[in-house]
């Protein structure tokens, strides 16, 4: 596969590369006059690291490399700080450099340490697993997590280049890959059905991380987070109905508030099928789709063996972890929905009755 380009044309417009062998590329993005550049990872991505690490000393840039937690381990108050310590102790200054190298919460990390370092040095955004490459490391929002919920601190922050090497896909467990494919096939329903269209004809070939399926899922993902993030970076956009970055966290709203209650064990792709479900559901109930809809939200994700549903007994723990989302305004509640594929809209203020037979649908 030849390497394909994707432009985001934000407030600092950047590249994302799609293809293989891209760690060389790495010096470039971060750019000239660079003296440092931190390389931010978790202790599964040190054979990588150590790739970067030549990469920038070879251009005669001096890496200094921070190991962090793996998972959302790494996206806390402490372990921010714990960075922040490193970069002064190493004298980093405005013109240098950060490298977030690793998953979603890798990067994440990595962009909010980058944002708050001397209010802002330069990033570079390395994915390294499905769910980083089409979500979290494309962008421009940055974050980490309180006792109170998920990503509730944070800054929107651009990169100034990203890197989808796809090599690193291909030692990433299966369900690792399945949950990265929720945010594809999100991708899909609120504004590519072409992505559904390639899940339904061959789920196999979607999981498979050495094919062209699965890159060209890749590409269409991130290029439905690019357009959107192009015109709404900072989620401004959306009034009444119309919405616009929003659009990125269809079923995000119950999807995280299962995260907390399971205290992260589930995926975040997990999570965030089931919220699918959910607000498809609940559209349905609110008119807005119709039930065959509703049915290719649980056919394409059973397909990848993700789940649809959850426990019956959660649901008032779930409610109120919802009215802290960061969609909510005051005590409405606002959902991403559907009013027809690839036709995103916002709910606001649903009726009680109306969420409890949404989720009852999905319990």
């Amino acid at each position: 596969m030849s390497i394909e380009t994707v432009q985001v044309s934000a407030d600092h417009p950047y590249e994302v590369l799609i293809g293989h062998h891209l760690h060389d590329r790495i010096p470039a993005l971060v750019g000239d006059g660079v003296r440092k550049t931190a390389v931010l990872h978790p202790p599964t991505m040190v054979d990588a690291a150590e790739r970067v690490v030549h990469a920038l000393s070879e251009a005669g840039i001096e890496p200094v490399r921070i190991d962090v937690p793996d998972g959302e381990a790494a996206k806390t108050a402490q372990v921010a700080a714990r960075c922040w310590s490193v970069l002064g102790s190493a004298g980093f200054t405005r013109s240098d450099a950060v490298v977030g190298l690793g998953g979603g919460s890798t990067t994440d990390l990595a962009g909010f340490v980058a944002a708050t370092w001397l209010r802002g040095v330069r990033l570079v955004t390395v994915p390294t697993s499905l769910l980083a490459m089409v979500d979290a490391a494309v962008g421009g929002k940055t974050g980490i997590n309180t006792p109170e919920g998920k990503n509730l601190v944070g800054a929107f922050y651009e990169p100034v280049g990203v890197l989808c090497d796809l090599d690193t896909l291909t030692d990433l467990p299966i369900p690792e890959l399945r949950s990265g494919l929720a945010e594809v096939v999100k991708c899909g329903f609120i504004a590519d059905p072409e992505i559904l269209t390639l899940v339904e004809t061959d789920p196999a070939a979607a999981l498979d991380p050495s094919g062209p399926v699965l890159a060209e899922l890749v590409r269409r993902a991130v290029q439905v987070k690019a357009t959107v993030v192009s015109a709404d970076l900072r989620e401004s956009t959306s009034v009444g109905t119309r919405v616009g970055r929003e659009a990125l966290n269809y079923g995000h709203t119950l999807g995280h508030a299962i995260e907390q209650h399971e205290h992260y064990r589930w995926r975040h792709g997990e999570a965030i099928s089931t919220g699918m479900v959910f607000v498809a559901e609940l559209a349905r109930r609110a008119g807005l789709i119709d039930t065959d809809l509703v049915e290719r939200h649980r056919s394409v994700l059973s397909a990848l063996q993700l789940p649809t549903g959850y426990r019956a007994d959660a649901y008032a723990e779930l409610r109120a972890l919802m009215a802290v989302d960061k969609k909510s305004r005051g005590s409405t509640l606002r959902f991403v929905v559907l009013h027809g594929l690839a036709r995103p809209a916002i709910l606001a203020g649903p009726e009680p009755e109306l969420l409890a037979a949404a989720y009852a649908a999905i319990s």
